[in-house]
């Protein structure tokens, strides 16, 4: 019940992460098109902008123009007051002056009327055009604060899903670890059950075998039938049937780990295990005519009971019945491994039917098991009673027995092992959604555990913390002390080198002659032994007389000589632990006292050779660990010196960036000199032009008073 809930939970999490999705992916396309929109109103602000300043330049230029046309406007009125007073001294003849000079301030000032008039309409435009503007501007700057302030809602509705998602999916994730570990804790406690079914199995073949060469017949005293040689030469291959069914249930568990979605469609292990099982009932069937009529032959010898006789045929039904439910439970096993290979072979919803006539099938291999062990346990004790039974073949009943009752304790435990998780193999290998024949490949799956794996490993390669770095000055400081130490670290090796081989050479001369102080102290204990003996003797022998004491010592005198005589060389014998001077027997100490000497000479040893073991550890430990900072040292030197070559790249396009926006600038100044300069051009033409008119007037109006004057004369 727990597993079906938690399914029921897998299915409801499951659409509601598709409609969360979905939901999702309406938010993104309209965080998408709002984006663009206010892309596209910004680069018709822009273009606005643009319009703007260029209306400004022609209003700066206009306004120039207008000024320049005024200037001239007044000096034209100043030329006019001044040509007034000399139309007043001239009033005979100012008639037709005044006349001339009311033309020309007429023209004038209908000039000068259009000119202001165009002035006014041009400040009117601009007018009208900064204001169109400026409500344009304000139109897209609210629709574009309303689109930032969607978009942010959008986001934060986003940000608010995906936190859900993600503690949803880990949720998920956490649930489905949990069901992994369960399965691949069935799956091995599975393995286990099956590796004990299959040792049971190859005892029971393989001393089945055994009784049929020693029974009825025994093959070492006589020949046994034809059809029995047969049968055991079928029997000698059990193990080439056998040992598979293992194998691939050990493939099965070992393809099942924490990364697989396990389920019927990914389990492509169970199509090998399913293969192995029928090529293991092939030799059920193969073998199971020979031992029929194996058992109809025991039947029919001479010393057979009438009661060993109906064992004998229980037994023959229970080989048929153990045949049959090996069948049924490699159909069953079969059907199951279908959807591995063909994906419409077995339907979903058959998956808990499939399972439940397994575990009945596992029941029923445990009942015909219990019965053969009950038949045969009474055939054991019928034979035992024969007056012609051997002990060979007593062993061999109690070896098959104890086979027997193996496999069908093997099979009582799978069995009921396989009914306690029959809910929790129903749930979990038939995950996926509840309309459709499959919802992943085996293909498929493997892909998918593939780019989870690279997926895993791109994470990690995210979240890897960033090492401290050095700063370039403590990082050139420790190079020269790096240079420095590798230059002068040759030297000291050699002088290192030097001083051990000197050492060694004191060493062995410091344990040449502490071996001779000790044997010099020996002697010297010795002797003074000796004399104390010879005066202790000396003491107490006051019978003996004086030539008995003189003859004595003459006698220990020439014994000495002799034996001073007789001392040959010692000799020297040297070695890499030291020097050591052995002497003849009557100047040696006693044994006990030279091996003392000897082990305290090696243990000394020893414990030296320890120490400089440990000094030499020390120092390597030491070089290894200069080594290794040497090794992160450069390692660091690497990773800044890629960090620098980035940081100069980034230099390198600021630069060029920078260029193309001076190059930019530039051209955008040039063009607008360029401009002005055209402007100006117009302006000089136009103001040439303007004095030209003046002094055609002027020269017209010099004319006029030159013919007035004339007139006036004549």
């Amino acid at each position: 019940m727990a597993s079906a809930e938690l399914q029921g939970k897998y299915q409801k999490l499951a659409q509601e992460y598709s409609k969360l999705r979905a939901q999702n992916q309406v938010l993104k396309k309209g965080v998408v098109d709002e984006q663009a929109n206010s892309a596209a109103l910004k680069e018709q602000l822009k273009m606005k902008d643009q319009s703007l300043r260029k209306l400004q330049q022609e209003m700066d230029s206009l306004t120039f123009r207008n000024l320049q046309l005024a200037k001239r406007v007044e000096l034209l009125q100043d030329e006019l007051a001044l040509s007034e007073p000399r139309g007043k001294k001239n009033k005979k003849s100012g008639e037709s002056s005044s006349q001339l000079s009311q033309e020309q301030k007429s023209v004038f000032d209908e000039d000068l009327q259009k000119k202001i008039e165009e002035n006014e309409r041009l400040h009117i435009q601009f007018f009208e055009a900064d204001e169109q503007h400026k409500h344009v501007e304000a139109e897209l700057r609210s629709r574009l604060s309303t689109l930032e302030m969607e978009a942010a809602q959008h986001q934060a509705v986003v940000d608010g899903l995906t936190r859900k998602y993600m503690e949803t999916i880990e949720k998920l994730q956490n649930d489905k670890a949990k069901l992994e570990l369960k399965m691949r804790d069935i799956a091995g406690q599975a393995l286990a059950f099956v590796q004990d079914l299959v040792k049971a199995l190859l005892n029971f073949h393989t001393y089945t075998e055994q009784r049929i060469q020693i029974f009825p017949i025994d093959s070492a005293i006589d020949t046994i039938s034809p059809l029995n040689q047969k049968f055991s030469q079928y029997l000698h291959e059990n193990a080439s049937y056998v040992r598979p069914l293992e194998e691939g249930m050990l493939h099965l568990f070992e393809s099942i780990t924490e990364d697989t979605v396990t389920v019927l469609e990914t389990t492509v292990k169970l199509k090998t295990f399913s293969e192995h099982l029928t090529s293991y009932i092939c030799f059920l069937r193969k073998i199971l005519p020979y031992q029929l009529k194996s058992l109809e032959e025991e039947c029919d010898a001479s010393l057979c009971t009438s009661a060993l006789r109906a064992r004998n045929l229980e037994l023959s039904q229970d080989m048929k019945k153990m045949t049959a439910v090996f069948e049924k439970l490699q159909t069953y096993i079969a059907l199951l491994a279908l959807p591995s290979t063909e994906p419409d072979g077995l339907l979903r919803t058959n998956y808990s039917s499939v399972l439940t006539n397994v575990g009945a099938a596992l029941h029923g291999f445990h009942d015909v098991m219990k019965d053969i062990s009950k038949h045969y346990s009474q055939k054991a004790t019928i034979e035992l009673e024969l007056p012609t039974t051997t002990q060979k073949l007593i062993t061999t009943n109690d070896c098959i027995l104890s086979s027997v009752v193996a496999l069908t304790n093997g099979a009582g435990k799978i069995a009921s092992f396989f009914s306690n998780n029959v809910d929790f193999f129903i749930a979990s290998l038939s995950y996926g959604p509840k309309t459709g024949s499959g919802f992943i490949s085996p293909l498929s799956a493997e892909c998918m555990l593939q780019y989870k794996k690279k997926a895993a490993a791109y994470m990690k390669a995210l979240r890897k913390p960033l090492l401290e770095s050095v700063p370039y000055e403590e990082a050139l400081a420790n190079r020269r002390v790096l240079l420095s130490s590798t230059e002068s670290r040759e030297g000291l090796a050699q002088q290192v080198q030097q001083s051990l081989e000197k050492i060694s050479k004191l060493e062995q001369e410091k344990e040449h002659w502490m071996l001779e102080a000790q044997l010099a102290k020996i002697k010297l204990e010795k002797e003074n032994q000796r004399i104390a003996d010879k005066l202790k003797s000396t003491s107490s022998g006051q019978v003996v007389g004086v030539a008995q004491e003189k003859a004595a010592e003459v006698t220990a005198t020439g014994q000495e000589e002799a034996s001073a005589k007789a001392v040959p060389e010692p000799i020297h014998s040297t070695s890499e632990i030291g020097i050591l001077t052995r002497t003849s027997d009557s100047e040696a100490p006693d044994v006990e006292s030279r091996e003392d000497l000897i082990r305290n000479h090696y243990m000394a040893r020893i414990v030296e050779l320890t120490s400089q073991l440990q000094l030499a550890d020390s120092k390597s430990v030491h070089f290894y660990a200069e080594c290794r900072a040497l090794s992160k040292r450069l390692a660091l030197a690497e990773k800044s010196k890629e960090a620098l070559t980035e940081e100069m790249k980034v230099a390198s396009q600021n630069i060029s960036r920078l260029q193309d926006e001076l190059t930019t600038t530039k051209r955008s100044y040039e063009d607008q000199l360029s401009m002005m300069s055209d402007h100006l051009c117009s302006m000089n033409e136009t103001l040439s032009k303007q004095r030209e008119e003046i002094d055609t007037l002027k020269m017209s109006s010099k004319v006029g008073e030159g013919r007035v004057s004339l007139r006036s004369k004549s």
